[in-house]
């Protein structure tokens, strides 16, 4: 079978703990809290997404992947694919990812696409190592290893031109949190190994903790920010330490890795750890404001493992009512790259970008452009 081969594996679940608030998708009992919640799945449609661009790209690639939701249900009509047996079970489990990756490695792949987070990537490097490239198309919560393109769509365009005219390798660290402490407040990222991937723009950097120096420069930039807010009633905050520093200058336990809402009238923290229901219920028809720092490394604005401020709550309040936060020193180990936008909804992401004003400290500002995570790999024009 001629043209180059492109093993696919989902991961079902991937992904429905994010917008609902619960940081994360591994294990059953946080899959039926999800589920209770109203989560949805999007990790085959994010894959579909990725594959329908790379059929467009990449015409003679030949699909290798598994029976049902792992992999066939994302495969668009139109593009050659071998299915190998798998599992109806939509509830599949890292040892079902394991099993599939070691399925498709027999079957001869020039590379691995994988849909899912942080916990899946820690599955398919189990299994796979050295053996083969590989390449994540961005459908977890946490996303915080460098092996994931910055969208399904740049996923699939990176897919495309390493199956095409190839591409360097190099090692890409995969982290991983563990969830329950995430849950409790505690960020500890761990380092699992690295995978070969595609040395493409289109994908995303390891994000990056924050340094003490930066702890104070965000209280400075918390103090300004309030400052300024003086017409608004609730204020979103976003998740992550510069964010944080809002919540603690207000008096509130604020969540280091959620989404919370304070209502600034009477400094009462509204709802704590927020799912997106619970968001759009505290500021329908109030005076709002989102407050978002990015990820330090990938420089992520929103799309990672803030999901909960979704496309339907930026809708609602409006894109304009979204201040960044940054210390001048994470916006300066960007190295001029954007902030990176992944509602999953193109056209809040476009109304997202252009050049924002970053409050960098009192009175001080950058400029700074955000743009789409469609556009870190953008097609060549003619």
């Amino acid at each position: 079978m001629s043209g180059p081969r492109l093993g696919v594996v989902v991961n079902p679940v991937a992904g429905i703990g994010g917008v609902v608030g619960l940081k994360g998708s591994d294990g059953a009992r946080v899959q039926a809290q999800a589920h209770q919640r109203g989560a949805v799945h999007r990790s085959i449609d994010r894959t579909r997404r990725a594959l329908s661009v790379l059929a467009a790209q990449a015409p003679t690639c030949h699909v290798v992947t598994v029976a049902g939701p792992m992999g066939e249900q994302a495969v668009p009509a139109g593009l050659s694919a071998t299915v190998l047996g798998g599992t109806a079970r939509r509830a599949t489990t890292a040892d079902d990812t394991r099993r599939a990756c070691a399925r498709l490695l027999d079957h001869g792949i020039d590379l691995l696409l994988f849909a899912g987070g942080d916990g899946t990537a820690r599955d398919v490097l189990d299994v796979v190592g050295e053996r083969c490239p590989v390449l994540g198309v961005p459908a977890g919560v946490k996303m915080h290893s460098a092996v994931f393109g910055t969208s399904p769509v740049t996923a699939g365009r990176t897919a495309a031109a390493y199956l095409v005219s190839g591409a360097r390798l190099a090692p890409a660290e995969i982290l991983d949190l563990d969830e329950a402490g995430v849950r409790a407040g505690v960020v500890r990222p761990r380092l699992y190994g690295a995978l070969n991937v595609p040395v493409l723009p289109g994908v995303q950097g390891r994000k990056v903790g924050s340094s003490a120096a930066e702890t104070a420069d965000a209280a400075a930039i918390a103090a300004a920010v309030l400052d300024e807010m003086t017409d608004v009633e609730i204020a979103v905050l976003g998740p992550g330490t510069t964010v944080g520093a809002v919540a603690q200058r207000l008096g509130v336990t604020g969540t280091l890795t959620g989404v919370d809402a304070v209502d600034l009238g009477t400094g009462q923290l509204l709802v704590a750890d927020a799912g997106e229901q619970e968001l759009l219920a505290a500021v329908r028809r109030r005076r709002c404001r989102v407050l978002l720092s990015p990820l330090g490394g990938s420089g992520f604005l929103l799309g990672r493992g803030d999901q909960q401020v979704s496309a339907m709550l930026l809708r609602e309040i409006g894109t304009d009512a979204v201040t960044v936060l940054a210390t001048r020193s994470k916006l300066a180990a960007l190295g001029g790259a954007p902030l990176w936008v992944d509602t999953g909804d193109a056209e809040v992401d476009s109304a997202l970008s252009g050049m924002h004003r970053v409050l960098t400290g009192p009175g001080e500002y950058m400029i700074q452009p955000v743009l789409p995570a469609d556009e870190a790999f953008a097609p060549q024009r003619a």
